[in-house]
């Protein structure tokens, strides 16, 4: 999960410190030049910083689509560091892919983003601890909040064609939000992909897992090895839910990608398993959402 004992494994792989952080990768072109090239293609898209009222306060966003026609839209819940350069990028490319893309600030009731960045980097104990305290602060109630108010500004854009289900992915601590969406509106969420999610799936009475019967989405589960080992029965009881439902689903662990290995400015960061992961986000949709 995303606390220091992921620190401590990546130390104890041999990650070296910041060596994608934003020091390294100063601004939205650095991080271009850091990507893959097959990661920046695809049709031509144009975005734009949103605002978009809920009932908790104004959250600001990043919105994305193809610069033509109207698209299936996707909702982008990051994982603890937020919305900054990295996760513009990802959802540039899925833009690219045929999406209408909207990716959030998730702690905008306490910060504007960009909550890290150069100045105030994750490998910051202080800085971690802050974004820790926000995190804590994440709910059932506060996801259902904001997903009510992002879907209906979704909803409401020109690029987006309402006749299509809407997806929705979650990084890290953004895991257990594409469940709490996909529950929140079953008519509307048709597919939720988590990737290195935390907490998704417990022991616990009001554990995410327990409101997939009640959701009409498919499901992506991709799990983080450390994570795995840490928890390993999350995966047994996510297939415990998903096998009888007929919606495409999957629960794979990465094996050898630590926790946070997907977005490409992190010390986990794995191209190899955040390009397999990728496809499979790509293979869900397909399934889905067309």
């Amino acid at each position: 999960m995303c606390t220091d004992k992921t620190e401590a494994d990546l130390d104890r792989a041999g990650m070296p410190v910041g060596r994608r952080s934003f020091a390294a990768l100063a601004g939205v072109g650095a991080l271009i030049a850091a990507l893959p090239a097959r990661a920046i293609a695809g049709k031509p898209v144009k975005g734009r910083d949103v605002t978009i009222k809920t009932a908790d306060g104004v959250c600001d966003a990043y919105f994305v689509a193809p610069a033509q026609g109207r698209h299936p839209a996707v909702l982008v819940w990051p994982d603890i560091r937020g919305l900054r350069p990295a996760f513009r990028q990802m959802a540039d490319r899925l833009a690219g892919e045929g999406y209408a893309v909207l990716t959030i600030n998730p702690f905008y009731r306490w910060q504007k983003s960009p909550v890290v960045d150069a100045a105030n980097d994750w490998g910051n104990p202080e800085v971690r601890e802050k974004l820790m305290g926000y995190r804590k602060q994440l709910t059932r109630a506060t996801g259902e909040t904001d997903a009510a108010a992002l879907l209906a500004f979704l909803d409401a854009q020109k690029e987006v064609d309402t006749r299509l289900r809407i997806g929705t992915t979650g990084y890290c601590m953004g895991g257990e939000m594409t469940i709490y969406t996909a529950a929140l509106r079953p008519d509307r969420v048709g597919a939720a992909a988590s990737f290195h999610g935390g907490g998704v799936g417990t022991d616990k009475p009001d554990s995410p897992h327990l409101l997939i019967p009640g959701t009409s989405a498919g499901y992506l589960f991709a799990i983080a090895d450390n994570d795995d080992k840490e928890t390993p029965n999350e995966k047994v009881l996510l297939k415990a839910v998903l096998e009888p439902r007929k919606q495409w689903h999957e629960v794979e662990v990465y094996e050898g990608a630590m926790h946070g290995w997907c977005p490409p400015d992190g010390r986990a960061y794995n191209e190899a398993a955040a390009e397999k992961a990728w496809a499979r986000m790509l293979e869900l949709f397909k399934a889905e959402l067309a």
